[in-house]
């Protein structure tokens, strides 16, 4: 007697599908039809899948747009200027938001730093209009912001200014 190998599957969606399954061992074939059988078809799941992630990317955008409208009223209310940058400045409008907002209630709100000291933290961050500074310390811990900015170093005619501050590096030995 030959074990079956082909097995017709009614899926959970409606559907009916054959489902060669000679490539499982003959032992396992009918708890996996089973299993099979338990979920929606392969085109059925497809299609779940697809608008799921529709249904994700429209959630996400509301969410980010919601969150710039947050953001663009945090810094008309707290005077914060405009960021520079190309197409991430609204990004880093929103990782500025986050980050100040989040260092408020660390170092103020549970913290012992008092109102007027958290107003020279914010007098601080206002010249800090590059983008990409705020999106490169989007991770830092809100407590430790106003470590985060120091004045970047002065540039001199003989040495660049991203060398400036940098380890020499020792030279080569020679073989």
């Amino acid at each position: 007697m030959t074990v079956k190998k082909l097995w017709t599957i009614d899926h959970t969606c409606g559907h009916t599908a054959e489902a060669d399954l000679a490539d499982r061992p003959a032992d396992r074939r009918a708890g996996y039809a089973r299993w099979l059988a338990g979920r929606d078809c392969t085109d059925c799941w497809r299609a779940s899948r697809e608008e799921d992630a529709e249904a994700k990317a429209e959630w996400l955008a509301k969410q980010r747009a919601t969150e710039q409208t947050e953001a663009e009223a945090w810094s008309d209310q707290y005077r914060m200027p405009p960021l520079d940058g190309t197409d991430r400045a609204a990004w880093a409008t929103r990782c500025r938001h986050q980050l100040v907002s989040a260092a408020y209630t660390a170092l103020v709100v549970e913290g012992t730093t008092s109102e007027a000291q958290w107003t020279a933290i914010e007098n601080a961050a206002r010249p800090l209009t590059r983008g990409g500074w705020w999106l490169d310390h989007r991770d830092a811990d809100p407590a430790d912001l106003p470590n985060c900015w120091k004045p970047p170093p002065r540039a001199t005619d003989r040495e660049p200014a991203l060398l400036r501050g940098a380890p020499r590096c020792p030279p080569r030995p020679t073989s």
